[in-house]
């Protein structure tokens, strides 16, 4: 019978699987000072493949402050938005997974935003929804303001909010 080049005979018999007599090397956390294992990645910037390497602590202290459209215009982040959504598009089940900030992941990104439009609270129900909308109608309605261009796109805004969060609760009725 051959023997092994160590003392298991293949079996480990002092030592558990996955040992090894060899050093291992372990890459430390990449905050400055910190001397802990970094096993966790986080990314350096948006899009880049390039990663930081953070223990546990320091990987939720970086996690917290991320800011995935940070120096970017409201635009830029809209499109920067827009051209991450198309990526998973066909998921439509999964569309609440998209970019919607705050809230409790039930609701989409055109929610979060209709829902700011009528200022409102990311966890507000369909009920809030309608009685600022029509706060919202009664103040800016072109019947009320003759002429006034602010107050008519400021009631068109609130009108595809409304009808955003509408639609949304009707799917989530029919979805039951």
């Amino acid at each position: 019978m051959a023997r092994s080049s160590g003392n298991n005979w293949g079996f480990p018999r002092e030592r558990g699987y996955g040992s090894a007599r060899d050093a291992q090397q372990v890459r430390l956390c990449d905050r400055h000072g910190c001397n802990e294992a970094g096993n966790c990645p986080a990314p350096k910037s948006p899009n880049n493949p390039e990663r930081w390497m953070f223990c546990e602590k320091h990987a939720g202290e970086y996690n917290r402050g991320w800011d995935y459209f940070e120096g970017l215009s409201k635009e830029e982040a809209a499109a920067r938005e827009k051209q991450e959504r198309s990526d998973f598009s066909g998921y439509k089940e999964a569309a609440h997974y998209g970019w919607a900030g705050s809230g409790d992941g039930s609701r989409s990104g055109d929610e979060m935003r209709a829902l700011e439009i009528l200022g409102l609270e990311p966890d507000s129900t369909f009920e809030d929804a309608k009685k600022a909308w029509r706060k919202i109608a009664k103040e800016t309605h072109p019947d009320v303001k003759p002429g006034d261009e602010e107050a008519a796109k400021e009631f068109q805004a609130g009108q595809a909010a409304y009808e955003v969060l509408r639609v949304a609760e009707e799917l989530r009725i029919w979805k039951g």
